[in-house]
């Protein structure tokens, strides 16, 4: 007998407290009968939210198709600026709600959608999106509107998304989220494979400098990088940003030496978290980057390498990006205290991470700035022990479309 009364009164519990959450779900639906229909929707079917997301992309594109059609630009390239700058905006409201500033907007999608856009990374990379993408696609459709050249602009864009993208899509499937990938992750595709035409369209358009070198060129060419000290100082820098990235990279292969220990126990245990991120990007790091480091040593050291500047500028897009998640998310409060950097070690990796930022922007900035060196010499009557002549037109030849 007390055992039946013991389980009537829990079967009287039990049924009070679904009375009372049938209660509270129907004041919802009566309050808000569309949105919590939906959401109920939603929850249970997963893929809807990656065709809502596919529909959204496509009625923005179309809407700028519509605005655009009696005066369509003559570059395609407008439409996925155009596109992507409205998904800049979704980014930094993720961020933004994230971080805790503003509330109610993407709690939903965080949950049943990517619920990796909660990590730190994640959200520094949000904010990356939303301020600083944002700002290069509303330049880049200024000049494109305006018919003026982007080139380098966007050769910048193109390495900056494509390292963000490749490094978050790699660290979704290797770190601690692949075993729980939904539909939506599926929506990451356009803006990982998107850059990469983007990149292929702009390294084929004519360059904005010269192309060809005269008498100035043929002057700058034939000093020796001991007689050069801006080029002498950029190689040092890239021969310590070499040294260290392949540092990283044995760290984030779990190297056994004593000074890979060392270092991710006293100077970035970020370097372990299990978001997978971190580990992703070092091995981006050591066997693309690398490689390139090596060839801008050889860029500038060796004289005619026309392909440097837009390299370069590819290149420190990529890294300044991939250096604002990797420093950002280390310091941020969502990742576990154990990963981020220790206080007594807080200035030494910061500046190391810092300069290690600044070195491709400093070698592309010498590139784009004075591109005597890395052009083409043309033989022009006269050059060979000539001297240099100050008002010597350096113009040959340009190309044309």
């Amino acid at each position: 007998m007390r055992q039946n009364s013991g389980g009537r009164l829990l079967f009287k519990k039990y049924s009070a407290g679904k009375l009372r959450l049938c209660t509270m779900n129907l004041k919802n639906i009566m309050i808000c009968p569309l949105a919590n229909i939906v959401l109920l929707f939603l929850t249970c079917r997963p893929v809807v939210i990656l065709q809502i997301g596919i529909a959204v992309l496509v009625v923005v594109w179309f809407f700028y198709f519509l605005i655009t059609r009696r005066s369509p630009p003559k570059d395609t390239l407008f439409y996925v600026f155009a596109e992507f700058s409205f998904t800049c905006v979704i980014d930094l409201v993720s961020a933004m709600e994230h971080d805790g500033f503003i509330s109610g907007f993407m709690e939903f999608y965080q949950k049943t959608g990517e619920p990796y856009l909660g990590t730190a990374y994640a959200i520094m990379m949000c904010y990356w999106d939303g301020i600083v993408h944002f700002i290069m696609y509303l330049m880049m459709i200024q000049r494109l509107w305006n018919s003026k050249s982007y080139r380098t602009l966007g050769l910048f864009w193109a390495g900056s998304l494509f390292a963000n993208m490749s490094v978050f899509v790699t660290g979704i499937v290797v770190g601690k989220f692949g075993s729980d990938i939904r539909p939506a992750f599926w929506l990451n595709m356009p803006f990982l494979m998107l850059p990469i035409w983007g990149a292929i369209k702009l390294f084929n358009q004519p360059k904005n400098g010269p192309t060809l070198g005269g008498y100035r060129a043929h002057y700058d060419q034939s000093f020796n990088l001991i007689w050069r000290p801006t080029d002498l100082l950029l190689v040092l820098l890239l021969l310590g940003a070499m040294a260290f990235t392949l540092f990283r990279g044995l760290v984030a292969l779990d190297s056994p030496l004593e000074a890979c220990t060392i270092y991710l126990r006293q100077y970035e245990p970020y370097l372990k978290d299990p978001v997978g991120y971190p580990k992703v990007m070092m091995l981006h790091f050591l066997f693309y980057m690398l490689p390139m480091l090596g060839a801008f040593i050889y860029g500038l050291v060796v004289p005619g390498c026309t392909w440097m500047p837009d390299w370069t500028v590819f290149v420190a897009g990529g890294v300044a990006q991939c250096q604002w998640a990797h420093i950002g998310a280390s310091l941020h409060p969502r990742t576990v205290a154990p990963f981020r950097i220790p206080d007594e070690a807080f200035l030494a990796v910061l500046a190391a991470n810092l300069l290690y930022a600044v070195i491709p922007s400093l070698i592309a900035m010498r590139c784009t700035s004075n591109t005597n060196f890395f052009l083409t010499v043309t033989k022009l009557p006269g050059m060979e022990g000539m001297p240099w002549v100050p008002d010597a037109d350096t113009l040959v030849e340009k190309k044309h479309n």
